[in-house]
Parts: C-alpha cells; sequence; structure tokens
C-alpha cells in the first residue's frame, strides 16, 4: 500500500444494528439478535394440523432476520382447550409432524423457534371445535365478566391440564424445537387463575394473589421436569385482559413481586410481558414498562411488545376492520434497549405486513417497509 492511502475501515454500525443486533442467551438458547417474532393466531391450520404454508410463513420471517419465532397460540392436550378448528393444535400424529416441518423450514433460514401453549379456559364457548362437546372450563366457572360459564376445573382436571402442558413442552423438544413459551396471559385460563374476578376458589388455588399464581407454578414445574436442563421455558404474562384494557393483576410493584417470585422460582427463564403500547410506563413514578419491572424485581431475561414501528395501537375491533396503519420509527424503543431495560422486543403486526422488518430496521431502512393493514389478516403471505 502506497504511503498517502488510507487503509480501508468498516462502516460504524448504525445504532439500530448495534443495539437490536446483539446477540442474546436465554438458558443457552443463543439469539442472532434481540428481536423476536410476537405470537398471532393466525387460523391457517385446518383440523389443527399446519401445513407447508405455514411453515413457510414462519421461514420467511426467520430469512427476514428475525432471531426468535414465537408460534401462534398452540392448543395443549385437554379437550377443552381450544375453540377454533382452524388453530394448530400441539397433540396427535399430524400436527406435530406438521410443527416438525415448521421448525426445520425455521432453523434452514437461520432462525430459532418455540411453540405458545395455550389453554383458552372459559373463553372458549359451548359447542366449539376442535371438541365441540367438552364444556368450557375454568377456575370458577365463570366468563371474564364474572358471570356463570362452564364448569369450575376439579382437582383431577387440573392435573390433566398440567400433565397436557408437560406432555406438550416435552413433544416441542423432541420435535425440533429451541424451547418453549407458555400463554399466561390476556384472560385466558391461566390468566384466569391469576385473576380475582376469574378465580373464587376457596381451596389452595385461590385466595390472595400468591396463592393464585399455584397453578400457574405446577404448570412451570411439571413442564421444567418435562424438558432438559436447557430447554428455555417463557412464559407470557398480562396485565390487560381482552374484555379490559386497563386491568392490572398487580397494582403496584410490590404485588407484582407476590406473582412473580412462585413463577421464577419454579423454573422461568424467561418472562414476556404482553402491553399493547410498549413505550408507557406501567406504575407511577418511574419510566419503566411491564417488562423492565419484571427484569428488576426477578433478574430474569425478559421480552417486551406492543405497537412496535407502527403508528396505531392494538384494538380488540381490528381483525374485523380495514385499519391501516402507517410506519413509525424505532428512535424509542431503541432508548430503552440502550439502557437495557428488557433483553428482547417482540413484534406483531409489522411482522405481518413486512416479512423482512427485521432486516430492514437493522439497516435503517423502516421507511421502505410495508404498511399494516388488517385486510393482510385474510391471508398467510
Amino acid at each position: 500500500m502506497d504511503a498517502t492511502e488510507t487503509p480501508a475501515t468498516e462502516a460504524t454500525p448504525s445504532r439500530a444494528a448495534r443495539l437490536l443486533g446483539r446477540p442474546f442467551d436465554i438458558n443457552g438458547l443463543s439469539l442472532r439478535n434481540r428481536i423476536a417474532m410476537a405470537p398471532m393466531t393466525r387460523n391457517f391450520s385446518p383440523d389443527g394440523v399446519p401445513g407447508a404454508d405455514v411453515a413457510e410463513y414462519y421461514a420467511r420471517r426467520a430469512a427476514g432476520g428475525v432471531g426468535l419465532i414465537i408460534t401462534e397460540g398452540t392448543y395443549v392436550d385437554h379437550a377443552s382447550a381450544g375453540s377454533s378448528h382452524r388453530v394448530p393444535r400441539f397433540h396427535g400424529d399430524a400436527p406435530l409432524a406438521g410443527w416438525r416441518q415448521v421448525a426445520g423450514a425455521v432453523h434452514a433460514a437461520g432462525g430459532k423457534i418455540v411453540p405458545q401453549l395455550w389453554h383458552v379456559g372459559a373463553t372458549r364457548n359451548e359447542g366449539d371445535g376442535p371438541f365441540p362437546d367438552a364444556p368450557p372450563a375454568g377456575p370458577s366457572g365463570l366468563n371474564l365478566d364474572g358471570e356463570p360459564k362452564g364448569h369450575a376445573l376439579t382437582s383431577a382436571d387440573i392435573d390433566e391440564v398440567v400433565a397436557a402442558f408437560a406432555r406438550a413442552a416435552a413433544d416441542a423438544e423432541r420435535n425440533g424445537f429451541d424451547g418453549v413459551e407458555l400463554h399466561g396471559a390476556h384472560g385466558y385460563l391461566i390468566d384466569q387463575f391469576f385473576w380475582n374476578r376469574t378465580n373464587r376458589r376457596t381451596d389452595g388455588y385461590g385466595g390472595g394473589l400468591a396463592s393464585r399464581t399455584r397453578f400457574a407454578a405446577e404448570i412451570v414445574e411439571a413442564v421444567r421436569a418435562a424438558v432438559s436442563p436447557d430447554f428455555p421455558v417463557i412464559f407470557r404474562l398480562s396485565q390487560w385482559k381482552s374484555n379490559a384494557y386497563d386491568e392490572k393483576l398487580a397494582a403496584d410493584p410490590t404485588e407484582l413481586d407476590a406473582l412473580l417470585a412462585p413463577l421464577a422460582a419454579a423454573g422461568v427463564d424467561a418472562f414476556h410481558a404482553s402491553t399493547r403500547r410498549y413505550w408507557l410506563p406501567e406504575y407511577d413514578g418511574d419510566d419503566l414498562n411491564l417488562a423492565g419491572w419484571i427484569k428488576k424485581l426477578t433478574g430474569k431475561a425478559t421480552l417486551s411488545v406492543g405497537s412496535v414501528g407502527l403508528d396505531k395501537q392494538f384494538t380488540a375491533a381490528e381483525t374485523f376492520s380495514t385499519e391501516t396503519t402507517s410506519t413509525a420509527g424505532i428512535d424509542l424503543l431503541l432508548d430503552r434497549m440502550e439502557r437495557d431495560e428488557f433483553d428482547v422486543i417482540a413484534v406483531g403486526r409489522a411482522l405481518i405486513a413486512d416479512p423482512e422488518w427485521a432486516d430492514k430496521a437493522l439497516t435503517d431502512r423502516l421507511s421502505e417497509a410495508t404498511p399494516y393493514d388488517a385486510g393482510m389478516l385474510r391471508r398467510l403471505s
């Protein structure tokens, strides 16, 4: 090289690449970056079996730069767990064979994947599939409004549900997945045990908040025992319910700690805190969002979520509307990532709209991202 020449230097990574592009580890699961795909029910698995189109759908997001795919909710092996013939199941030969193909496709595209294990509880209506003869079931035979619905789970029923989650987790490991997520949010069965409106039990599963965590803790313990020690267990929780956006299970950090401590002790490796807007503080007097508080209280890895990259928040009526959004910047997200408030950010609707959203975020090309509109929910692409 001539003495007058300047040595070549690498370009300085952008702020997004520097913060979102950092690898992260959850109990031995190495993620290539801090971007996850949030679980979103898509209803494209006839008879509960995910097909090649589902595998391609998730693989496209992995190829587009997502570090961790969290699948849509999948029903565990309990007759009252589900409410649709088109939502995938995580039990039975055909569904599990389909899921093996999904996991393989995601791995081939460079991503990691965990299934979300789900029981809808008393949100299910009488006669709903996939097992229409099964009654709705919840902790106290109450719907989310606190009105009678279905039947209260007996102790034997509870044991069956706990065992179903454990079997599903073992099947996930056996079929090539990288971990599991337990759906304990949004007013579904596990969350119904947390919530005093739906849990009026007088046995060891009801009463104070710590006692109302017993069901979830037993599921975590059973799952932990059914899988390898280094197989990650993620737990999703929320304050809000599908019929009560402003509800708070824990009114302050002390109550939140009472909710979290038994779950952390039972073996949760990471918490996925579902909020509708990730940038809002969870409690007065501190800027931390829910994921930030969970990380502060437990020391566990945390995932945050909520209207990332979009200019409109999630609304219940959205699925049936013609709502469109514009792509929004992620400076507020990067501010929180820079101070390590939480560890991973999950992205929902923006990834339905654009499978390459992650790559575009990491390379400062979000101005090129496809905007979301609700019509996209009618197809799997």
